[in-house]
């Protein structure tokens, strides 16, 4: 079994805060990140982890719109051969409730090509990739965790430099918690500590 050290990592100024492991660090230290999102990356595995606040997209209905952000995100990278693997139902989330309004979540899991930054089509990795969306309904926010899992890496990615091109090596193999493991804490461990961060203070 892989130990890691997890810590609970303030974001957005601490106002939210979520549970994940240490290996993972703020690209806003490297390069800069929009203020709606807060991004960390294990740069030995290539792995990401990233964190969205959006205004909440009414048109999309609940029941799989993290599968509705998932395809967005393969349309906005694009990505190649983009599978759906897995959708969940709607979970509602009691700890996450505004204003008596309920906040729910759906997860989706898909495996797509991407190419890093503005490398080309001919760079692309295969990459498995996790969404949660967490819509909190009673300040009008759709939030995303995103996770990247590279599943294989092309030897023109720029990545391959630091990981090796070929098929990933398990975590697990490397010492280190699955990133599933890493998405489902991360999205359980999901806390508003301050909700004047949504301009709705109690």
């Amino acid at each position: 079994m892989a130990q890691e050290k997890y810590s609970q990592r303030p974001l957005f100024g601490g106002a939210i805060s979520s549970l994940f492991p240490d290996r993972f660090q703020d690209v806003s230290n490297v390069r800069q990140v929009p203020d709606h999102q807060e991004a960390f990356v294990d740069p030995a595995r290539d792995e990401s982890l990233i964190f969205e606040l959006l205004d909440l997209k009414p048109e999309v209905g609940d029941n799989g719109s993290a599968t509705w952000f998932l395809q967005d995100l393969a349309t906005e990278q694009d990505a190649e051969g983009s599978v759906l693997i897995e959708q969940s139902g709607v979970v509602e989330v009691p700890g996450l409730s505004y204003g008596n309004i309920p906040a729910v979540v759906t997860t989706a899991v898909g495996q797509m090509a991407i190419s890093k930054g503005r490398q080309g089509r001919e760079a692309q990795n295969t990459v498995r990739v996790y969404v949660a969306n967490l819509r909190l309904k009673g300040v009008s926010t759709d939030v995303l965790i995103t996770a990247y899992e590279p599943i294989h890496i092309n030897p023109l990615s720029e990545s391959a430099s630091t990981v090796g091109a070929g098929i990933a090596a398990p975590a697990l193999q490397s010492g280190h918690v699955p990133m599933v493991e890493v998405f489902r804490v991360a999205v359980s461990s999901f806390k508003v500590n301050d909700w004047n961060l949504f301009g709705s203070g109690p």
